[in-house]
């Protein structure tokens, strides 16, 4: 199963839904890959913390590569290296992608990522960490991935912003992965006694959008996590918040073998 997490809106926890939703399958022996596209390179910091990478541990490094050597010459391990966490296996993000997205975009590179992550065969699960934009990395996630997670904070410029977002991804899917669907639309920070976010998500639901039922609430706890370079299964196994992250990987393994059943992609 290979999954990106993505919304063109930054600050809606993508980094964190991804290391999480990696370390939950990691932790039930799943090998797990974990790739950081984003520039920040927040996920990495989140697995890692302070940890130096080495230049050739890196996505950025992989992506540098393919324009110079043809892909049957790239090796993928070289840019893979393990983490703290038994099972759980990362490319490492790099702040050099920002300055390779021109070269990479002017030279059509999207399929890249797609081919790579189809020779790692041995991974069971595979999360893709984006970029808050629909830029060359994200599209390249897209053309990759099998499912589409989208996270969503409940107001209603974030309303108005994912019309948009499920928009691109059917193009994407259309034009360039026929396989690609929508796994759900993840409501972070959820404060359910609150007026406005109980509001935005049942009219989400009434139009009939893929909302997922395991919401996430807002914590302090995922904060301290980020400082301890520890995912929340590690870091507070017994805490809500971490037992809102397995309901969440649950449900979407629940969606993703029903949709399979159904001989849906």
């Amino acid at each position: 199963m290979k999954r990106v997490v993505f919304n063109q809106k930054g600050g809606v926890g993508k980094s964190t839904i991804a290391v999480n939703l990696a370390a939950i399958a990691a932790s039930r022996g799943k090998r797990t890959l974990l790739i950081d596209l984003d520039a920040q390179c927040n996920a990495t910091q989140y697995v890692l913390g302070d940890e130096p990478i080495q230049p050739r541990h890196s996505v950025a490094e992989f992506f540098e590569q393919s324009l110079t050597y043809r892909f049957s010459k790239l090796d993928v391990d070289d840019f893979v290296r393990n983490t703290p966490w038994p099972n759980l296996d990362l490319m490492p993000g790099s702040p050099a992608l920002a300055d390779l997205h021109t070269k990479l975009e002017s030279r059509s590179k999207f399929k890249t990522l797609a081919k790579a992550l189809d020779e790692l065969s041995r991974y069971e699960e595979i999360v893709i960490d984006t970029p808050p934009a629909l830029n060359f990395y994200t599209r390249s996630a897209l053309i990759a991935a099998d499912g589409c997670v989208i996270p969503f904070d409940c107001d209603d410029f974030s309303r108005q912003a994912l019309y948009n977002l499920l928009d691109s991804v059917e193009e994407i899917r259309d034009d360039h992965n026929e396989r690609l669907r929508i796994e759900g639309i993840l409501v972070n920070q959820f404060l359910p006694r609150a007026s406005q976010p109980t509001r935005i998500v049942q009219a989400l639901i009434d139009e009939g959008l893929p909302v997922l039922d395991a919401k996430l609430s807002a914590s302090v706890k995922i904060r301290e996590s980020h400082d301890a370079s520890k995912p929340m299964i590690a870091f507070a196994p017994n805490h809500k918040l971490t037992e809102e992250f397995i309901a969440v990987y649950d449900e979407l393994e629940r969606n993703a073998a029903r949709a399979k059943k159904a001989g849906k992609h």
